[in-house]
């Protein structure tokens, strides 16, 4: 078992635990995912790494409640455990790999929307302990709803908060801050990474496509499996099939087909939308999920 020693609810249906994993603190990177599973009859949840110790070995992971798996998730508390933890998974962001000085004079900004703030915080963290500011925009429908601010904050270089409907921060989508940032006030970046639900993703690269902004987003949320064999996180980026389990989960976000993405993750969740799926991608739907009929 894995133990949870911290657990923590954020706001509502989004929590927060510390996981005891040593072996996969020891060589996670911020970008990555593991993958969760409450007991022998649980679902596999693939969750994108909020945070890590690797001296007390150590990994932190932060889920909404979007289901039965999930709900029961909630429920566990300090002491109990994870059956189990699998990871580090995915591709670590490109951004680690970079040369250190380079990466120093490029100017960085994160875009997060909701629960993306998870993600989004190791990145920032990791390059203020590199001794990179980096500008970060957080945005939520309500204050009530905001996660990871203190954290956020001791991390960024700035951070401009916005919330929907103007109950803390500004007032307004996160896409607003971003033009504004950038046509107002005259900011300039060499790279935006923008991490939460779909929909916003797409607006932002939208607009970053307008402003000439390259533009990485994680594809996390289309993802079931996490092994590359359910076809569930199946996509185009730039033309090409890509699955961002094993192809991922960061992508060019302006090479993503998100509306073809969105219909996808719709049609995954019935069994006639699986068997759709899979008659019409063939060889490259990737079978093996053991709902779809992909392994037979």
């Amino acid at each position: 078992m894995y133990e949870i020693v911290k657990a923590k609810k954020l706001a509502d249906k989004i929590y927060l635990m510390e996981v005891k994993a040593p072996r996969v603190a020891k060589s996670c990177q911020p970008g990555e995912f593991v993958i969760v599973k409450t007991d022998e009859t649980g679902e596999r949840i693939p969750l994108t790494i909020c945070d890590y110790d690797r001296d007390n070995g150590t990994v932190t992971i932060v889920f909404q409640i979007v289901g039965a798996s999930t709900q029961k998730m909630a429920l566990l508390q300090k002491g109990d455990g994870f059956q189990d933890f699998v990871g580090p998974l995915g591709r670590p962001s490109e951004f680690t790999g970079e040369d250190l000085e380079t990466l120093k004079q490029k100017k960085m900004l994160f875009v997060a929307g909701g629960v993306g703030a998870a993600p989004v915080y190791p990145q920032v963290k990791w390059l203020k302990n590199h001794g990179i500011d980096a500008d970060v925009v957080v945005g939520a429908k309500t204050k009530d709803l905001l996660i990871l601010e203190k954290e956020m904050e001791a991390a960024a270089g700035n951070l401009y908060v916005t919330t929907d409907d103007g109950s803390y921060g500004g007032k307004g989508m996160v896409t607003e801050v971003v033009k504004d940032l950038v046509q107002n006030q005259g900011k300039s970046y060499d790279v935006c990474v923008a991490i939460g639900p779909m929909i916003m993703m797409k607006f932002v690269c939208l607009l970053t496509k307008e402003l000439n902004l390259p533009t990485i987003v994680s594809m996390n949320p289309i993802m079931v499996d996490g092994t590359g064999m359910c076809g569930a996180c199946r996509l185009t980026v730039g033309k090409e099939v890509k699955f961002a389990c094993v192809d991922g989960p960061e992508f060019d976000g302006h090479l993503v087909d998100f509306d073809e993405a969105m219909k996808r993750q719709q049609m995954y969740k019935t069994e006639e939308g699986r068997a759709m799926l899979r008659l019409k991608e063939g060889e490259t739907h990737h079978g093996g999920c053991g709902y779809c009929g992909g392994d037979k």
